[in-house]
């Protein structure tokens, strides 16, 4: 049977609407967190925006292909399919991944534009990445589709097919958790937070590194700046109020 170019999702002859596979999506879902989550640690740690760049033109033309093409040609989802070939599909209702992923694409939208054509750093991109992140986190480590759940509360005709059956299914009374569970969850993190000062001492915190990276470095010390680059570098207010002094200054590339 030929297979349209462009199409969204898949017709099977016992579902009546077009479908996509679950876990191929968490898998692509997966792959771009993972790009993603090294783009943005490489300009959060050292200033480097360049992976986020290219990042975010991947990840456009990728959600690109999948809304105005085909899914079955977008490079992530190429590769998550490949990656689930061996496991039985799971069919989900293509309709509100579609609604989803166009989220998607405005929020990649929003940053080509921020950081590939106006080339801005501050808390805007800040905030638009780490929305993308938590989307596709939620996806591949929980089969949770957030712009899923926005579609069921702006449409009126349903989502169908949810992953998991979420649609429809109501947790029975033995696989609902109690209180003992939180509280197990609380003592743990108690206890980890109790023993982080012996497992991290503060003696081994970043700001003796930087001090010996820079000694052994005098290239990377502070230069004199003319007034222009004075003025550039000047830390705004917004910075100051969030202790966001010093990560503004490295990833503008002020000393």
């Amino acid at each position: 049977m030929n297979k349209p170019f462009f199409a969204f999702g898949q017709t099977l002859p016992d579902i009546a609407i077009p479908v996509l596979n679950e876990r191929a999506v968490r898998a692509a879902a997966g792959l771009l967190f993972l790009g993603g989550i090294v783009a943005f640690m490489n300009a959060w740690l050292i200033g480097n925006f360049g992976p986020t760049r290219v990042f975010v033109l991947a990840f456009l033309i990728d959600f690109c292909i999948r809304l105005f093409v085909n899914p079955r040609y977008a490079p992530s989802l190429v590769i998550g399919q490949w990656m689930v070939r061996h496991q039985q599909p799971e069919w989900t209702g293509a309709p509100q991944k579609r609604f989803a992923w166009a989220i998607g694409f405005v929020l990649a939208g929003a940053m080509a534009y921020l950081v590939i054509f106006k080339g801005l750093v501050g808390p805007l991109n800040l905030l638009v990445c780490a929305l993308c992140l938590t989307l596709m986190f939620f996806e591949t480590a929980f089969g949770i589709c957030i712009g899923c759940w926005v579609y069921n509360r702006f449409n009126a005709e349903q989502a169908k097919l949810c992953p998991g059956g979420a649609c429809a299914y109501e947790p029975t009374e033995h696989l609902r958790q109690g209180w003992g569970q939180a509280a197990a969850v609380l003592v743990v993190a108690a206890a980890i937070w109790g023993v982080a000062p012996w497992v991290a001492p503060v003696s081994m915190s970043a700001a003796p590194v930087a001090q010996a990276t820079e000694a052994a470095n005098p290239s990377s010390q502070s230069k004199p700046q003319d007034a222009a680059e004075a003025e550039r570098c000047k830390v705004p207010e917004f910075a100051k109020a969030m202790g966001h002094e010093e990560k503004w200054k490295l990833h503008n590339h002020c000393q």
